[in-house]
This record gives structure tokens, sequence and C-alpha cells, in this order.
């Protein structure tokens, strides 16, 4: 008796943390809600079960949101229940959890776009963005309710709170048993505290859970984003540093047969024709009809038909693979063939240094270089990168010069954007290098008011802007083969990643990096369909190979029109786990080991082979080693630049 003297105020204690579950689980049924149709999980004995495991990460995130608020409660002391003390603990406890909290109500919607938790690498996209209470405000209108649950839940969670008081008791026990038990109590709750953060286990031996640990108890990859909570994957990428070393004994020699980091052809004989690359936002390869024609997918309808006529008459890639899933990661990896994983390489402290990419080797070889994109200046640390990058020239919002044009949201309406650049392109001096990187397709989804009812609704929001950029390109091209400049042009469209998705069969974890690549010469060179795996910082070789560069120069990727490189493979990273796509079979790895074998066409990660495992599978973790142990040290040592 005379021990648990306190037993109220742990009771309270237990009671608001327990609050704190609740409503955890509320958010993570409300995520489930709104994110059902992307999700994988289709029965509510699957949600349930899903919740349990998710329970050590909710404790996690709970402790580690509410370590200020649990000290000063059990802090030996006995001003703890005092009025204006249990006052202090109100705030502490609100200010904290409110904050943390409404992260899992962002990734309400925003999951939809990323198709992962939130992480703290968000802030490094926001870092960059000049609008940001317009974007606040406008996200507040498009997705009102979002706010609204928040705020009813929250004015749920205050009640509560304040149903359950402490009564101080009448018995005021001496100093020595009250700081004794006190004491014993503080340290008692500190070991659980620690075992809770650490997923429940006490062994020496165990670290933290982490993101990863999330797939342990699931069949498909997408239900790991359902065990987490965003909370928690916030709080654990703080201070991270994923680009370190990573030694995975994989000999030079293996580097060089799987990946051949440094390339170098002969097979064409030296040009130099105009090169244009377009990075279209958002766009995924489900969108366009010419890149679907073989999928099989029932009442497929297309949204491009400027795209899928000039398809025709093109080289394209329908089984092509963004290497990331934010737009800054698309910029790296198109033209310097660096991807992002676990965080952007533009945003690390290792990006400023001296980089050999598409821009570099033009640069030397005396091209006009330049870089559009119709937002703001500095949005989405674009002028920053090219400025690394070694771009001669950077046209932004600024350069347009005419805010008329202004979608109200990101920036200059794609279509008289793109006939800016056409014009500014007029002027220049050949052989020029131009990148654009448009903006209208993409959330709010919205068109200019004179198209109204112009384009197809489609089945989802994302489709009506996807036909205006398609337009977009329409008047574009139509204008540009005017130009005595366009015949010696090689233009290649893609995009950053995709986004909001209709068909099944881009709904399978590994198709939601599905993007198109195509190139485009107007004299018929480049033209044909190739379905072997593609990926975005294959564009970079691929173009220098076409002009017959013969130096050696650093690429992660291969050239697509060379039949003599490294076989053909894809890269990426999704639910804490890197996935190597290569011959016969899909990789699985969290940094460390394997995970799991799948067929190349089971997209959705349903049947591991892991347990049944073959040479060309282990050539396949090797090939992704070895990929990831050369990046790493590249990075990290400092070895982009230029081939000595």
């Amino acid at each position: 008796m005379k021990l648990f003297f306190r037993k109220q105020e742990y009771l309270i204690l237990l009671y608001r943390l327990f609050l704190a579950y609740i409503f955890y689980f509320i958010a993570r049924f409300l995520f489930f809600l709104y994110n059902y149709g992307v999700l994988e999980v289709h029965s509510i004995s699957d949600f349930f079960k899903l919740s349990y495991y998710g329970l050590a990460f909710d404790t996690a995130a709970i402790l580690y949101v509410n370590g200020l608020f649990i000290l000063l409660s059990i802090v030996p002391l006995r001003v703890t229940t005092a009025s204006w003390y249990r006052k202090l603990l109100f705030y502490v406890y609100f200010i904290t959890n409110l904050i943390a909290y409404a992260l899992n109500y962002a990734d309400f919607i925003y999951y939809k776009f990323n198709f992962a938790r939130t992480t703290l690498s968000v802030l490094d996209v926001l870092e960059n963005e000049a609008n940001k209470t317009a974007m606040f405000f406008r996200f507040m209108l498009s997705y009102w309710h979002v706010y609204i649950l928040f705020i009813v839940v929250i004015i749920l969670w205050i009640y509560l709170y304040k149903r359950v008081k402490l009564t101080p008791s009448k018995q005021r026990l001496s100093n020595g048993v009250y700081y004794l038990s006190s004491i014993i109590g503080f340290i008692v709750i500190g070991l659980l505290i620690v075992g809770g953060i650490r997923g429940g286990d006490f062994k020496k031996s165990t670290r933290p859970i982490n993101l990863v640990d999330a797939s342990r108890h699931v069949k498909k990859m997408e239900q790991a984003d359902l065990v987490l909570n965003t909370t928690f994957a916030f709080i654990r990428t703080f201070n991270t540093k994923s680009f370190k070393k990573v030694a995975y004994n994989i000999s030079d020699e293996e580097i060089q047969f799987y990946i051949k980091p440094i390339k170098e052809y002969h097979t064409n004989p030296p040009t130099k024709p105009n090169i244009v690359v377009i990075i279209t936002e958002s766009m995924g390869r489900e969108y366009i009809g010419a890149f679907n024609k073989d999928m099989g997918i029932e009442n497929y309808v297309s949204y491009t038909p400027f795209l899928d006529s000039l398809s025709q008459h093109s080289l394209i890639f329908p089984n092509a693979f963004a290497n990331g899933s934010k737009s800054i990661h698309g910029m790296s990896s198109v033209l310097a063939g660096i991807p992002s994983f676990a965080d952007a390489f533009t945003s690390s402290s290792y990006s400023n240094q001296d980089i050999q990419s598409l821009v570099s080797v033009l640069n030397d070889l005396d091209y006009d270089t330049s870089f559009f994109h119709g937002a703001p200046n500095g949005s989405m640390g674009f002028l920053g990168f090219s400025n690394i990058l070694g771009f001669d020239y950077y046209y932004g919002m600024e350069e347009y010069g005419n805010d008329d044009d202004f979608d109200g949201s990101w920036g200059i309406w794609d279509e008289p954007f793109l006939q800016f650049m056409k014009s500014t392109l007029d002027e220049k001096k050949q052989p020029f290098f131009s990148t654009v990187f448009t903006v209208s397709s993409h959330e709010p989804f919205k068109i200019p008011e004179k198209y109204k009812n112009k384009f197809p609704k489609g089945h989802v929001p994302m489709h009506q802007p996807v036909g205006y950029t398609d337009y977009a390109f329409k008047q574009f091209f139509e204008a540009a083969k005017k130009e005595p400049w366009f015949d010696n042009t090689i233009f290649v469209i893609t995009a950053d990643h995709p986004n909001q998705v209709y068909y099944d069969e881009y709904n399978k974890v590994i198709n939601r990096r599905a993007i198109p690549i195509m190139f485009y010469k107007s004299d018929g060179s480049l033209v044909g369909t190739d379905t072997d795996l593609a990926q975005q910082i294959d564009i970079y070789p691929t173009l220098l190979d076409v002009i017959g560069y013969d130096q050696p120069f650093r690429s992660w990727g291969r050239s697509l029109v060379a039949k003599d490189d490294v076989a053909p493979f894809a890269i990426n990273y999704n639910a804490a786990q890197y996935h190597m796509l290569r011959g016969n079979y899909i990789c699985t790895f969290d940094g460390k080991v394997a995970t799991g074998f799948y067929d190349i066409n089971d997209k959705s990660l349903e049947n591991n082979l892991i347990a049944h495992k073959t040479p060309e599978m282990e050539a396949t973790e090797i090939a992704c080693k070895a990929f990831l142990q050369d990046y790493f040290e590249r990075i990290v040592d400092k070895k982009l630049g230029k081939q000595k």
C-alpha cells in the first residue's frame, strides 16, 4: 500500500497514453478508408491483423512523442499534484501529440501520390517552395474534409483527457518513503519505455525497430504502410544518414560485370544534334495508349492522343521505371544518372560536388545548355541543382514574365510555357541542349478555363490534366517543326514518377514506378518498340551513345541502343526495400540481405520464391549489392566528377 501511494498518478498517466493508442488506431482506420484502393487490404480481418502488428510502431511513436510528458508525470517531486502543474502537463501533452499526430492526416491525401508514408525528406521538398502559405490554404480548401476530421477528433481527445482528473490524497507520507518509491517507479517506467521504443524487446543485441520492420508480417509490400504510422516514419528518419558506404564484399570484377559504372561507347560517329529532354510531371505510363498495347487491360482508355501518334515514329520503352518517387529524384536520375532511394541525393550534403552529367559533357562539347521550369524560380530545388550541374541558363516563372498565365497553384500552364521555351530556343545558337520540367499534370488537377470540356474527364481527376498536357505537347511540336533547328534535334519524353492510378495493373507495387521513355528524331533514325527493362538513369548514357561521344564517363545506367552493354535492369526503393528487376526475377533487398525473389511478371510481389533460390536469383542479388556498393562509395568519396 505504502509503495504504491502514487498509484492514482500512474493510472492517470496510463489512461492518457492509452488515449493516444485509441486515436492512433482511429488515424490508421481513416488512412485505410482514404487509401483503400491502393493498400491491397481487402478484408476487415486483414485490417485488424495489420493493426495488431502496427501496435509496436504506435508504441514507439507514442513513447517518442510523449517522452517529456511521461518524464514530467513521474518525476519524483511532490509538486506533480499541484493544479498549475497539471495544467502544464495538459499543454505539454497536447502540443507535442497534436503536432506529431497531424502528420498521419496529411498522409490521408499525400499517400496517393507518394505511395509511401511521409518521412522527414518531405521537408527537403517544402524548403524550396516559395508559396508555402498559399499551398496550405489551397490544400485546406481542396481537402477540407480532412481538416474537419482532424478538428473533430482532437475535440474528442481533449474531452476524454479531461474526463479523468487527479484527486489529491489526504495522506502525506514521509519524504523517505515518497522519494524511494518514486525513484523505483521512475526506473521501472523508464525501462518499459526503452523496451517499447525497441519494439518490445529488451535484448541488448536488438536495435530499435525501423521502417523496414513493418514488412516482416505482411503478404504484400503495400500493406507495410498500413502497419506503419506517419509519426513513426517521420521520427525514425530524423537525423538519419542514408548516404554511407556499404560493404557487401562485392569485388571490382563483379561491379564491372553487373553494373560497369564507367561507360565508353564507340558504335556511332561523333555528331552534334540539338537535344531536348522533356520531364513530364506525374505522367505515369498508365495514361499513354502506345505504352499499353500489350498489357491486356480490359476496356483500356488512353488520354494522350498526341503522344500515341508520336510514338509510332519514335523509339519507345514500354517496360521502363522511375528510379525515385519525387520530382527532384527524377531530375538527378535523368540528367546526371544519379538515382535517389531513401533520401534525395540532391538534398544531401554530397550533392555539392563535381558531378559529371549530361549537362557537363555537353558543355564540354560547346553546347548551349538550358533548363526550363514554369514554377516560381527555385521551386522543388531545381534552380539550385541546375546550377550544380552547370546549366548555362535557367528559365523559370520570373523569366516567363506574365503572371496572367499562372495556374494558381504550381506555375505557368504547360501550353504557354512550352511555347515560351520554343521561342527561346529559336534564338539560340546550335547545338543546344535544353530540358523542360512541366507542371500542369498534377494536383489540384485543373486545366485552363478556356479548355473546359475539351478533354475527357476520365475515371480519376488526373486524366483530364493529362489530356491537357498532351495537347500542350502537340502545340509545341507543331510550332517547333516549322523551325530550322527541329530536324536536327533529338527529343526525349519521360516522366518524374506516376500519379493517380485507375487500372489494377498499375496499382501493383512494382508498377507504381512505371513511366514512359521515348526518343524521337524527325529523320526516323530512332523508331521501334523495345520491351527490355529500362529506367531513368539509362537516358543519360543512351544520349551520349547516340551522339557518338567516345570518352569514358560515369553512369550506373546503360545505353538503351547498345546491345553489348550490361544486362538490362531497373532499381528503385519502396516500402523501406530496394527493388532490383533483372532478367526473370525481382529481388527485394532491405539493405543487408535479400528478403524476397519474385517472378518478373509478379509485379504485386505475391509469391516469394526465396525458399527455392536459383543461380539467377543469386546473380540478381549480387547485381543489387554491386550497384549499391559502388553507388554509395562514389557519392561519399566524391568520385562523381569527370573521369581522368
